[in-house]
């Protein structure tokens, strides 16, 4: 319901063992989760983490959003891949050769890992929102539908972070404003990959969430 769409693509080593425990980052605790994103960080030869902003999930809609963040990630790894594994469905737009395997994060560990960073990093910026907009309780449901989160909109309407095409959004606000300038910017959102949680800042958070509009129609153009 609210927030960036955050994918990331990580090139593991292929001479080494998958580290324990790395899973499908749904299955695991939040405290898991960053547990195991230091280790991948420290055992991946190449990570990149990329966005869709609430802007371009409005406009195209989540999958084509998650689709555009996956084309962003893939193209800022420094180590050029030869081959792609993808979670879900083959993307004919991908311009990479790939393999699409459905429940990937299950069931392949460069997939789980992938996972991990990217839940890890957007669960990171929402709760950093959550400083700013306290009354949904970000920090707890990190824009998801929640009880207390849909509760918060009735109260207090939507953000420019809320997802205007989701249901209940519309349902419940006024559209006396504007939010389709909120865009992400991809260069502030992978320096937040740290080791410390505390290095994510509201201020970097909100760098983010709130950067100067791009155009994304192309990235999701055929053949982009």
């Amino acid at each position: 319901m609210a927030g960036p769409v955050v994918a990331c693509a990580v090139v593991m080593p292929p001479d080494k063992r998958a580290i324990p425990g790395v899973n499908d980052s749904k299955q695991l605790s939040a405290r898991r989760r960053e547990e195991l994103a230091v280790k991948i960080r420290e055992r991946a030869l190449a990570i990149s983490i990329a966005a869709a902003s609430v802007r371009e999930i409005d406009r195209h809609n989540i999958y084509q959003a998650s689709v555009i963040a996956i084309k962003r990630a893939i193209r800022r790894l420094a180590v050029k891949p030869d081959h792609v594994v993808v979670d879900g469905r083959p993307i004919g737009t991908l311009a990479f050769v790939h393999t699409a395997v459905v429940k990937g994060d299950a069931r392949c560990f460069s997939v789980a890992c992938a996972s991990i960073i990217a839940k890890v990093t957007r669960d990171r910026i929402m709760q950093a929102l959550a400083l700013r907009r306290p009354g949904y309780r970000w920090e707890q449901n990190v824009g998801y539908a929640t009880r207390a989160h849909i509760g918060g909109i009735a109260e207090l309407g939507i953000t420019p972070h809320h997802r205007r095409s989701f249901l209940p959004c519309r349902q419940l606000s006024l559209e006396f404003h504007d939010p389709s300038e909120v865009v992400i910017d991809t260069e502030a959102l992978e320096r937040l990959v740290v080791d410390d949680p505390a290095g994510l800042t509201l201020s970097a958070a909100l760098d983010i969430a709130l950067a100067p509009p791009i155009d994304s129609a192309r990235e999701a153009s055929p053949g982009a």
